[in-house]
């Protein structure tokens, strides 16, 4: 067997791979196409779901199915040496139902709303498992694939939590790549966690002149935000907080019973996320005290209620660990350099076990990602050279049977 990813890339089998994925480039267009076209807005991927499952089914993939929540899985058996490596991609996306996501092409680009996050990476997913057959590359370690839920927004990771917590193969699972994102120069190997909360200020409310005197949590929201402001973070490691929806109140003459506030609080280190967040909370209760002392609390006090609608756990894969190694061996060879960075992922939850995991790139470039004319371009050399390292990689940390 070897994980020496020059000797896996100089091989007849590999090239044999590569030449697939030319031959194979226009289905692997026409499939970023499809899947686009399938909305999959947060909480609602099933429809993409199924047409996933099918996908795995037809590439001849064991134990296809879908699991609790919603995840697509398929198994491509190796020589069983070692535990599994999971390759996924994100079914979801950032927008509403109703959204319209019709692709348009314009040259080799398309445009579309999801069509680069992450459909272009759930395509590639399909594009290496025929390469793989193509040249009938024998892995040492068996290869897990994955369409995942709930990687956006509110989804919180659900998809991700499940695989590794309570799913099938939670036991079983190595390595993970989430193949996520475009270019390929950066890949993630520190996971950037993250609490969200809603954050409700509730008084008795009143006539904004009969009542004038009573307390009012819009007030208290303001002592909130202005406080939020006024904190120190480090920039390394780098941390951020940020409130960012608002709602409340029912007419402009009245004192609003009720406000409340959505805010998203980061770090890449996640003790720096616990101190941040006991400052949050004790600012919250300061707020909620300072409006009570201010005002007139005879028809009630104001009260707070504070609800955690997300939880993004930091980690970090040691850059020492066959996966990263894998990617600085592959990158350079088709062109990339090999750097890291952090970002918010599906790889999240693995870090945060202990298990090494890396974003990787798909390949080609794009724009405006998480708007209405997001756009990739599926030139067919970038789009390859892309494809190809990270085929590399993943060869490279399963390791590929010889003879």
């Amino acid at each position: 067997m070897t994980y020496d990813v020059a000797a896996i890339t100089a091989s007849d089998a590999f090239r044999t791979a590569q030449a697939t994925l030319r031959d194979q480039h226009g289905r692997f267009v026409e499939e970023i196409i499809e899947l686009t076209e399938i909305p999959a807005p947060p909480f609602k991927e099933e429809e993409r779901s199924r047409a996933y499952e099918q996908k795995f089914r037809a590439l001849g993939l064991e134990d296809v199915h879908r699991d609790e929540v919603g995840n697509v899985l398929g198994v491509r058996r190796g020589r069983g040496n070692g535990q599994m490596i999971c390759v996924a991609a994100h079914l979801d996306t950032v927008f509403p139902e109703g959204t319209d996501c019709t692709v348009r092409r314009e040259g080799t680009k398309l445009f579309a709303p999801g069509v680069g996050d992450d459909t272009r990476g759930l395509a590639a997913v399909l594009a290496f498992i025929r390469a793989l057959d193509a040249a009938a590359i024998e892995t040492e370690q068996d290869l897990l694939f994955v369409g995942n839920v709930g990687e956006e927004g509110k989804g919180d990771l659900r998809g991700m939590r499940h695989l590794f917590t309570r799913g099938k193969y939670r036991d079983q699972i190595a390595g993970f790549f989430t193949v996520d994102g475009l270019k390929l120069e950066e890949i993630t190997t520190t996971a950037i966690g993250s609490y969200r909360y809603r954050v409700s200020f509730e008084g008795p409310g009143g006539h904004s002149l009969a009542a004038f005197g009573t307390v009012n949590p819009a007030y208290a929201l303001g002592t909130l935000l202005s406080g939020m402001a006024r904190f120190e973070v480090p920039e390394s490691p780098r941390t951020s907080y940020c409130a960012s929806v608002f709602g409340g109140g029912t007419s402009v003459n009245a004192i609003p019973e009720q406000v409340w506030v959505e805010v998203d609080l980061r770090s890449e280190s996640q003790e720096e996320l616990e101190r941040l967040d006991v400052l949050f909370r004790a600012l919250i209760s300061e707020a909620t005290q300072a409006e009570n002392r201010r005002a007139k609390t005879d028809h009630g006090a104001i009260t707070a209620k504070i609800e955690k609608i997300g939880n993004r756990p930091a980690g970090a894969t040691p850059h020492d660990s066959r996966i990263v190694q894998a990617a600085f061996a592959a990158l350079p060879l088709f062109g990339f350099e090999k750097t890291t960075g952090s970002s918010s992922t599906d790889a999240n939850i693995a870090m945060s076990l202990g298990i090494p995991a890396i974003r990787l790139g798909s390949g080609g470039d794009g724009g405006r990602a998480h708007s209405l004319d997001e756009w990739i371009d599926v030139e067919i050399e970038e789009s390859l050279r892309g494809l190809t390292a990270g085929l590399a990689t993943i060869l490279g940390t399963a390791g590929v049977a010889e003879g």
